[in-house]
């Protein structure tokens, strides 16, 4: 009959293959976080810690109408009760949309501020 070797003891898993792939993905991930810092914006030198002066323009997007400066107006009245407010052509209007309002109306409201002359458009959330 065939001689088979006597049965060696099982050896057990060697750890040091798999801990070098643990450093190696802990070195991975830590460069990678790295990357995500250095494309942070400081909103100080952005210019958003500039002072504010001149009256409020607000205009806030409901999902049934607007609100300029919290008082509630029709959008095709919207460019002319903003005039009065306006100090010079490019100061700075901030719209805000509200709960529920829908993006393609805010688009809308932009273009026509935009085509109405208001050429500095500020989007909050």
């Amino acid at each position: 009959m065939f001689a088979f070797a006597h049965p060696r003891a099982r050896r057990k898993p060697a750890l040091t293959p798999l801990i070098d792939v643990v450093f190696l993905l802990l070195v991975f991930f830590m460069l990678a976080a790295q990357f995500g810092r250095e494309t942070a914006l400081d909103m100080a030198q952005a210019g958003g810690a500039e002072g504010y002066d001149g009256p409020p323009r607000l205009v806030t997007l409901l999902p049934g109408g607007v609100l300029l400066n919290g008082a509630p107006l029709e959008e095709a009245e919207l460019a002319q009760a903003l005039e009065p407010l306006m100090e010079l052509q490019d100061d700075a209007i901030v719209l805000r949309a509200a709960q529920g309002a829908d993006v393609q109306r805010l688009t809308d409201l932009a273009q026509r501020l935009t085509a109405a002359g208001f050429t500095r458009l500020v989007l909050v959330e």
